[in-house]
């Protein structure tokens, strides 16, 4: 079943940004509260342009149903417009998968994502071809955008109004593929690191003295984390056609400081680097080593187990919120032109008194 009528769904990652690079660096939380606040401003947006049903992943913080229930009463039709999807809660990464997978089968015209680098890569595996505008809730943000809530659900809006600009407004991500002998496959949108040593209890990347090797999608010296890296020594748009692999130790090529966290400056040097085009792959042995999928150490790699990294194009679309706002100006969604005026004419600013 699918919606006849325009929709977007919201997905907010109650935990993003509140791992251990609060307590070992400087990163900000964006705490419950603050959450439920950027989801109540993507609501007033999504409203403004026309969005006539949103669907929320429902999550146990509450943050979807407390959003929705502390709305003024002058935004009361927004909340009449609202619910929140039917589905189990099960406090991990799972949660954020299923509510994509369920509102790509409702047909939502775009996904509005709350959390970091990690949270959108667990929307990814499950949103199909539906577009994905992505808000900064986490500690390490590439994917993410910095963006006012309220622009966002305009832009949102504006994208699952008028699914003919999509091109436009928005790129398809690349990703690596990530295989390990027999076992499923995994996704990272941005980097995959290679950690020496087998603890998962802190999962973030954040001890520079372990890493041993680093393949990137992108390469953003504006970024923090392992994507700063790239992109202090060889930047690399999210479009281009490229990735990056940095074997780390002894420095054969440099030394290069970079914001491994917000706050947090680590000094690394470089053994060798290589350009991967779409389709290249690289292979990693294990032994006493893990793999951190976009910041978040994941799979364990044991003596004579190996994992091959492809480098691969077709992502999940991302919206870029300027060009869709661009886009939204140049086709007038905004304006309501009075009769009589022409549009693109001169106003005439003196007073007709």
């Amino acid at each position: 079943m699918s919606l006849s009528l325009t929709s977007v769904g919201i997905i907010v990652n109650p935990a993003s940004g509140s791992d251990i690079r609060r307590l070992i660096a400087l990163g900000t939380v964006c705490g419950t509260q603050d959450k439920i606040n950027i989801v109540q401003r993507v609501l007033v947006g999504l409203d403004a342009v026309g969005v006539e049903r949103v669907c929320l992943m429902p999550d146990s913080f509450g943050i979807g149903r407390t959003a929705l229930a502390q709305l003024p009463v002058r935004l009361a039709s927004v909340r009449d417009h609202a619910y929140l999807l039917d589905m189990p809660v099960e406090n991990g990464p799972a949660d954020s998968t299923r509510a994509a997978q369920l509102m790509d089968e409702l047909g939502v015209g775009c996904i509005v994502v709350l959390g970091g680098d990690g949270t959108n890569r667990a929307v990814a595996r499950g949103c199909g071809e539906v577009p994905v505008l992505p808000i900064s809730a986490g500690t390490n943000n590439v994917v993410p955008y910095l963006v006012e809530g309220t622009v966002a659900g305009l832009a949102a809006g504006f994208v699952a109004r008028y699914p003919e600009v999509l091109a436009k407004v928005a790129f398809r991500s690349k990703w690596l593929e990530v295989c390990r002998d027999a076992q499923e496959s995994e996704m990272a949108l941005v980097d995959v690191v290679v950690v020496e040593g087998n603890a998962v209890g802190s999962r973030a990347v954040w001890d520079p003295d372990t890493l041993r090797q680093v393949i990137l999608t992108r390469a953003d010296p504006w970024a923090t984390g392992m994507s700063s890296l790239g992109g202090f020594l060889m930047p690399l748009a999210p479009t281009d056609a490229r990735g990056l692999c940095f074997w780390l130790g002894e420095p054969q090529v440099c030394r290069v400081t970079v914001p491994l966290a917000p706050g947090l400056m680590v000094r690394l040097g470089v053994r060798r680097v290589r350009e991967l085009e779409i389709g290249d792959c690289v292979t990693v042995y294990g032994g006493n080593r893990l793999l951190a999928l976009d910041g978040e150490r994941e799979i364990t790699l044991r003596r004579g187990q190996s994992a091959r990294i492809t480098l691969r194009d077709g992502g999940p679309w991302l919206v870029d919120v300027t060009r869709a706002l661009q886009e939204a100006v140049t086709e007038g969604v905004f304006v309501d032109w009075s009769s009589g005026y022409e549009q693109g004419g001169v106003i005439d600013e003196r007073d007709d008194d």
